[in-house]
């Protein structure tokens, strides 16, 4: 299964994450890792130091904008398309939104547009990947704020004041995307297992054969647990 999954920070990204992951290994017998590589800092795919951390929000708009090039075009390799699970966080949409607000760069009009570059991964998606599924992520701004309140991250993005903008965008991108198989899931109000339980409902008709197969071979194992 390949999946991008995006939204608004605080909008249960990471949890949504962990439960699929669960979810792919339990029911189609999959070890999916997540790469979730595409916030500034980085600290997701490497161990930084608080030091290290400073560093990379220090660099210049231009070299930041040349790393996250790097990465989002890293990850669209063939070693990482063609393998039976491949989950993106963030990714292309969150750069799209989070790089011309927060990071001087990708500008509507500018060099390195990132609404631009969003399309051009998702047409590459679309001939390397077209299984790929969208999972847009979102809450109301009263809830944004409280998660921020109760459960600040560390090197938090998007002060309060520009959560609605945020979602905005995230819900234009969201409209503007390419990708043909896409859902949109709301987290102010459902429990994790029920934000899960939409996700399956949602996703399901969008396996594709392969995945399938996989769910019939698991479920065809016998039980092995003791009695």
């Amino acid at each position: 299964m390949k999946l991008v999954i995006a939204g608004c920070e605080y909008s249960g990204k990471t949890t949504l994450t962990a439960e699929i992951r669960r979810w792919i290994t339990d029911t189609m017998g999959g070890q999916p890792g997540a790469h979730d590589h595409f916030t500034i800092p980085d600290l997701a795919h490497r161990e930084l130091s608080a030091e290290e951390a400073q560093q990379m929000l220090a660099l210049s708009p231009a070299l930041k904008e040349e790393f996250m090039r790097y990465m989002i075009a890293y990850h669209l390799s063939p070693s990482f398309l063609t393998a039976p699970d491949h989950i993106m966080v963030g990714f292309h949409i969150e750069e799209a939104v989070y790089a011309p607000m927060y990071w001087e760069y990708g500008r509507r009009g500018e060099y390195a547009d990132r609404r631009v570059l969003a399309r051009s991964v998702e047409k590459e998606l679309l001939h390397a990947a077209p299984d790929t599924v969208l999972v847009m992520l979102s809450a109301s701004p009263e809830v944004i704020r409280r998660r921020m309140r109760t459960a600040p991250h560390p090197h938090q993005i998007m002060p309060f004041e520009d959560v609605e903008r945020a979602l905005e965008l995230f819900e234009e991108q969201y409209s503007d995307t390419l990708m043909t198989n896409k859902l949109a899931l709301d987290t102010s109000t459902a429990t994790v297992d029920e934000t899960m339980d939409e996700f399956t409902q949602g996703v399901l008709p969008l396996l594709t054969d392969s995945d399938r197969l996989r769910m019939l071979t698991v479920g065809a194992r016998p039980d092995t647990t003791p009695d």
